[in-house]
């Protein structure tokens, strides 16, 4: 396994300020973002996707600090029944341009359509009462998702990439079962994971379990923490809409890597065995979104702990033949 970093962690740099960072701090990798949910302040798009010459020079940019790029992202919500198509666009070109950059991986999320054709905003169902709720499901899957990623995943392969999709809150896929389901019905070889621990914590699930459950799915990791406020959390549960830039008034929120999951770095060191159990020898791409916490500051802590627990090297033991 490698340890690396999404640049966004520091969007408050210049690229090569990131990649200088993210150099000094240890990492052998970054994730760049695209567009959509992200500014995209280290990257162009348009010109990536035009352009032999950018393409080169990001690349030259990224090697001659010894670094490599794991990933595109391309976060957002390809299935919102008004602003879809702009993001579907983003999609396609960012897996144009990691086919053409020799990049392996595209992580985006699964978007989320309205409830029904007549909506206008995404409509995330948690619960399957009332009644209607199971009607808005088979809408969602049916006849806007599924047709849509069956298409994506046909030109991720074209482009020889595969899509490492990431389980959130407000998106149709949410957590394992959902993460399974669109995977084993477009196309399994290109449709699997970005696990990004954190969003399945804040949900109450079990993380080991999760990575058992996902397996061979996993294509790619985020390494990113949830503290929950069990003040808060006590009196109203987990589903919270306070905005994320009022820490202290939200049951849980995104915390540099050990400062919130109980355990701390014997929490990460379990995830990482856990992942090497199911095969996993990839990147765990550094996530900060630690409103409370500087960005740099952050980054470095988690860099930190992650060597700490990091399995580098393929296990050589065997026991021996007596």
């Amino acid at each position: 396994m490698k340890i690396g970093l999404i640049t966004d962690s520091l969007s408050h740099l210049s690229f090569t300020d990131t990649l200088d960072a993210a150099a000094r701090a240890g990492v052998s990798s970054v994730e760049i973002a695209t567009g959509n949910w992200s500014t995209s302040p280290h990257a162009d798009l348009g010109s990536l996707v035009s352009s032999d010459t950018a393409r080169a020079d990001l690349v030259n940019t990224v090697t001659e600090r010894g670094l490599t790029i794991s990933a595109l992202n391309a976060n957002g919500n390809q299935l919102h029944p008004v602003t879809g198509p702009q993001h579907d666009q983003v999609v396609r070109d960012t897996i144009m341009v990691a086919g053409e950059l020799g990049v392996p991986t595209v992580v985006l999320m699964s978007g989320l359509p309205g409830g029904s054709r007549d909506d206008t905003t995404s409509n995330w169902v948690t619960t399957s009462w009332p009644p209607e709720n199971i009607a808005v499901l088979d809408y969602q899957w049916n006849d806007v998702a599924l047709p849509y990623w069956t298409s994506l995943a046909a030109h991720a392969k074209r482009h020889g990439v595969r899509l490492a999709v990431e389980a959130c809150g407000a998106q149709l896929v949410h957590n394992t079962t959902t993460l399974r389901r669109l995977s084993d019905a477009t196309d399994p070889s290109v449709v699997g994971a970005n696990l990004d621990p954190s969003h399945l914590m804040w949900m109450g699930a079990d993380i080991p379990s999760v990575i058992a459950e996902l397996n061979a799915k996993i294509f790619h990791v985020h390494a990113k923490d949830v503290r929950i406020n069990h003040r808060i959390a006590g009196a109203d549960g987990l589903l919270d809409v306070v905005p994320i830039t009022r820490p202290q008034d939200r049951a849980w929120n995104y915390v540099t890597l050990g400062l919130g999951h109980p355990g701390g770095a014997t929490f990460w060191a379990d995830f990482v065995y856990n992942l090497k159990a199911v095969g996993y020898d990839g990147t765990l791409n550094i996530e900060h979104e630690d409103a409370l916490v500087n960005a740099s500051e952050g980054v470095g802590k988690a860099a930190h702990l992650l060597r700490q627990v990091i399995l580098e090297h393929a296990p050589d033991w065997k026991p021996a033949q007596i």
